[in-house]
Formats: structure tokens, sequence, C-alpha cells
């Protein structure tokens, strides 16, 4: 039997017959068109269609959107993002494929739009490094769009049929031996772009390994004893650097060469313009420090706080190097806006930066240089300040300038321009719907306001009175502090409230407030039901 006697006389399997392999086509020249892209893009992956479309995706989402992400997916969000934009293209892959089986120039022209959107992202983004960054999306159209046009040729035509006719055959061997070869093409050019991607990265993963960062010149010092509360369940004083907290736009992590790596130092009140590598920061006086960082993202009782052991350079002894001074002292800049290989932009208030307070330019984490993840090779490090204000990270660029004159990417997106970190505590045992036996329950959990101390925490059980929990040892006012509180917990359902008093004297408020447009307030509650 021929292929032409095989033809279904359903008439909707005869439009199956059809768009099926339409759609097929279509997909194939979208997984195309991302694989030449990809490989186009391995030298600069930041390039790419999928990464650029959604660092615009995310410049241009709302604030409330983005918030919301962060607290449902955590730092997952940029995988979901990913993982969406991918599952849009290939609705629209598909639907192109179906259009291309009557209309084959028309459908193959729509697969340059995949270029369009891509190529005009790419050129969009802070860190664009001009027209070559349009030119992995255009490429990758453009290899998609003739596949689409080659495939749809080889499919039946379709035609309005008389009475009793049987639908125009069609080579589906033809179609087939073209389409796997389309696929594996593709498989194969997508492994090569992410394998010389990946090579791209090796000289700076191979200039991490090279480094040991010589002893701090002012060690930090050791962790009192008793700074670590002896209660199950409660956070370790040091976080892990593999469970720190990472909250960025990044949505391809910059490996940065630190034998390339510059800094740049200019601007308002800067009397010496400079420019540092990284040898030349690991030549000046380090400094260690112990320094908890939070999330302006971070809802009370959130995780999106950590403590760290940082290694680093003073930050305000280089800006006094290049002739900066404070606005108290007549300097003519209020803010420091620090920029990011990847584009980003954050600002900080000098004064804070130079009031004394360990600022500092970090270049180790935790005894090891930094990760990738968390800024390698060099960051910003401010205590007291959330890290939308303070915490840039892969930083290249200081400029000094004025909050009048300039506002930062997040303060664009209706967030305050200064933001000191508010006093928080949170419950870290019982977890939410524990369910405890009755008796003696030990409460605990952290409590931080950096740069001020924590002086007091209590705790209330359900609307009864506050009672002091004990403090554990505290390292210096720049970390969270550790508390517990021993509980008679008697039978039912009962609900346990925390509160932090600061070194001002400041009790966390009870007011809740979302995180836009300078952190989360209120009192972080547990619900628990005793056995």
């Amino acid at each position: 039997m021929s292929d032409h006697d095989k033809t279904p006389r359903n008439p909707s399997a005869r439009t199956w017959t059809r768009l099926g392999p339409g759609a097929l086509s279509g997909l194939l020249a979208g997984g195309a068109a991302l694989a030449v892209a990809e490989l186009a893009a391995a030298v600069r992956p930041r390039s790419g269609p999928v990464v650029a479309v959604g660092g615009a995706a995310i410049d241009r989402t709302p604030t409330a959107v983005k918030d919301w992400a962060i607290r449902t997916f955590g730092t997952n969000d940029k995988l979901v993002l990913q993982l969406g934009i991918l599952a849009v293209l290939t609705l629209f892959a598909l639907a192109l494929g179906a259009f291309a089986v009557r209309h084959r120039r028309a459908g193959a022209a729509g697969v340059l739009v995949f270029g369009i959107v891509g190529a005009a992202a790419a050129l969009g983004r802070p860190d664009s490094t001009g027209v070559t960054d349009a030119f992995p999306s255009v490429l990758g159209a453009i290899a998609g769009a003739v596949l689409l046009y080659l495939l749809a040729g080889l499919l039946p035509a379709p035609r309005r049929e008389a009475p009793g006719e049987r639908g125009e055959g069609w080579d589906r061997r033809r179609f087939v031996i073209a389409a796997t070869a389309a696929a594996a093409a593709s498989a194969g050019t997508g492994v090569l772009g992410r394998a010389l991607s990946g090579a791209g990265g090796r000289e700076a993963v191979a200039s991490r390994e090279n480094i040991t960062l010589p002893p701090p010149d002012s060690r930090a010092p050791a962790v009192p004893r008793h700074a670590q509360a002896r209660v199950e369940g409660v956070s370790s004083f040091t976080t892990p650097t593999s469970d720190f907290y990472r909250v960025d736009t990044a949505l391809v992590v910059p490996k940065v060469d630190a034998t390339a790596w510059r800094l740049r130092i200019h601007g308002e009140g800067v009397a010496r313009e400079r420019t540092l590598t990284f040898d030349d920061l690991l030549r000046r006086k380090l400094i260690e420090r112990d320094i908890t960082l939070t999330c302006v993202s971070n809802e009370v009782g959130g995780p999106y706080v950590g403590n760290a052991r940082w290694i680093g350079v003073r930050l305000a002894d280089l800006l006094a190097e290049c002739g900066v001074r404070p606005p108290s002292a007549g300097g003519p800049a209020d803010q420091l806006v620090a920029r990011s290989v990847d584009g980003m932009t954050i600002g900080s208030p000098v004064e804070d930066v130079m009031d004394g307070r360990d600022a500092m330019l970090a270049v180790g984490m935790n005894g090891e240089p930094l990760p990738f993840d968390h800024g390698f090779p060099v960051r910003m490090v401010v205590p007291g300040l959330y890290g939308y204000v303070s915490a840039c990270k892969w930083i290249e660029d200081i400029e000094l300038t004025t909050f009048d004159s300039y506002d930062a990417y997040w303060v664009k997106r209706d967030w305050a321009r200064e933001a000191p970190v508010k006093t928080q505590s949170r419950i870290d045992t019982p977890r939410p719907f524990a369910r405890p036996k009755a008796g003696p329950v030990m409460v605990a959990g952290v409590a931080w306001a950096q740069h001020r101390g924590i002086d007091k925490v209590e705790v209330r059980v359900d609307e009864g009175p506050w009672e002091e929990a004990v403090l554990a040892a505290e390292d210096s006012r720049d970390t969270w502090r550790q508390w517990s509180y021993a509980w008679r917990a008697t039978k039912g359902g009962h609900t346990l409230t925390v509160r932090a008093t600061d070194r001002t004297g400041e009790v966390q408020t009870d007011k809740r407030t979302r995180t836009v447009p300078d952190g989360a307030s209120g009192r972080h509650s547990v619900v628990v039901t005793v056995d």
C-alpha cells in the first residue's frame, strides 16, 4: 500500500496528519533557534535570548510581583522564571509550526519574532556591550526560520477536497529523516554551546582556586562560647556558606576572572581617582569581622538573613585615600553608587559607609575566597543596612554622587533610598503547627538589629504577659543574637509571639507592614498544638 493509500479518510485525522507534523516542525525550529543562540552566546552567556528576556522581565515586573515570587519560590525564583519563558516559547513554536502548514513563508517569518524580542532585550540590558549582544538572538532566529521553512515544505499542502476525494499524500519517511537530523543537530549545537560557555568560565574558576587569602591584619574576636543557644532546632550562629541565602537578579551567575578584575573609584569629591586590581586589595590591610546580612525582601520570620565571617578591605580607608569626605565633613557626595559586572546599581549613604562601622570590600567568606554566587571576586558588605542599599556583588565600579541626581536600580522600582535594618526577631523552634508534648518546651530563635545590637528578647504565650527570654552571649552589635525561653506548655492550641528590644531602647513594633519600601515590620508568631 502506498503512502497515498494510507491517507486517513476521517477529516479530523486528516487535520492532525497536517497540523501534528507542523507543530512538531515548529518545536524543532524553536529548539534549533535556542541551540544556535546558545552557541553564539558562548563567549557572553548573558547575551543569550532566554537570559536577556528573563532579565528584561525581571526589570519590568512590578515590585509586588517580584516580592511574591521571592516569598513563594525563594532562591528558585530565577529557575521558575526561565522555565516559564521556555514554556511560553514552546507554545509559541507549536502554534507557529501549525500555522506554517498553510502559510509556510509567514510561519517561518514568525520565528524571526524570537530574534527581535531577544535582540531588543539583550540590547536593553544595563550591562549590554553594544550591538554584538543582539547577534545570538538574531542568528538563532534565522536558523529557526530556515529550518521551519524547509520542514514545512515537506508537509502535505492543504487544499479543498471534492466529495469522496482522498487527501494529498506526502513523503513521511523524508520528513522523519529531516526532523530527526534537525533534532540531532540542535542537540549537538546546544551541547557545544554549553561546553564553550563553561570553558569561558574556567579561567575564573582557576583564578579563584589559585587564591590564598593572606592572614587579616585585624582578626575577628573569637565567637563567645555561649553565643550558640544549646537548643535543638536553632539556626547555627555562623551560617554555613552553602546555606547562606542568595537573592539577586542575576539569571546567570557572573564568572569573573580575578586576574582581569578591576575596580574604578571616581565621581564627585574624589580628588584622586583610582583603579584597583584584586592583588592591590590583597596587599592592603585586611580586616576580618562577623557580620549578619539581611535581605529587604525578608518577611517577618523569614529565612533571608544569615551570619558569616567576612574578610576584606575597610571601605572608608580606601575612600579617604581618594580624597572622599562624608557629608558631615563637607563632602559634596552623599551617595555611593556601586556597579556590578551585570549592570546592577546599588546606592549606599556615604555617611554610613564612612561613620566608623566595618563597611568593607569583602574578598573572603567563612575563611574562603568568596563563592561565585556571593560575589567573587569582590563584593560590598555594610553592617546595619539592607542588602539592596549596601551589598553589591561582583562589584567593578564605585561612583560618588548624590541621591538627588541619581536613583539606583531598586530605588527606581519604588524601594526607599536609605534602608537601615529594622529590629527583628524570629522563632526557630518549635516550628509552626508543631505538636510538642505537655510540660517543659524550649522556645528559641534569633534576633537582630545590626549596628545597634540586641538588648532584650521577650516571649508571649497567647495573650498572656511578656516574659523575658535568656539571651545567648553577644558576639558583636553587628551580628544576630540567639535567645531561648523555657515554656511550661499546657494541652491545647497556643500562639507563641516574640519581640526584641535593641540597644537604643526601641521595641520591635507590632505594626505589620510588607517588605516594600524599606523592609517588613511586625512580630513573628507560631501556632502550635500541645498534646
